[in-house]
């Protein structure tokens, strides 16, 4: 599925789909899902927003990450909630910024599922930093394994003042 998504700020986001192939019991029921909880975790953004009143941080180490220094914490999450997640993230020394998590949900979506690892990288584009990529790999029960990838495209701003376009 291709999706051009239109974000305004924190405040508000819009997903247009561009193109879709392939199964459509996975489209429907799987693809489409998450982008309606896309949508859901932005109404939501405060509880679901990694901050200290959603977790807890411990520093573990130091990385370098194409060239840049990086702090690696681990996260844990301070309640249960499907969008938050336990695990690692790197953050960007210079701009404190999130550039790597590698983690499992806080709060297992399903009983059918027995384990999921995520894999977010972030790039920086312009003076900010976006997704790059996702990689979700979950364990299910009864069907083997289930990976879900997501790969950014490329990144238009619509001010004036701000002009890039990642890679």
């Amino acid at each position: 599925m291709v999706v051009d998504v239109t974000r305004d700020g924190r405040s508000s986001e819009s997903f247009q789909i561009v193109s879709q192939s392939g199964s459509h019991l996975l489209i429907d029921h799987v693809v489409t899902k998450l982008l309606e909880t896309e949508k859901n975790a932005l109404a939501k953004q405060a509880d679901n927003e990694l901050s200290p009143a959603n977790y807890d941080f411990t520093l573990v180490g130091q990385e370098q990450i194409e060239g840049r220094q990086a702090y690696i914490l681990h996260v844990e999450p301070k309640v249960s909630q499907p969008l938050l997640y336990r695990g690692k993230i790197w953050v960007d020394a210079l701009d404190c910024a999130v550039v790597k998590v590698e983690a499992q949900p806080a709060k297992n979506p399903s009983f059918w599922i027995r384990g999921t690892e995520i894999h977010h990288v972030y790039g920086k584009v312009g003076n900010f930093w976006l997704p790059r990529s996702n990689r979700s790999e979950t364990k299910v029960r009864l069907g083997g394994t289930a990976v879900l990838t997501i790969d950014y495209g490329s990144y238009h701003f619509l001010s004036s003042t701000v002009s890039a376009q990642s890679e």
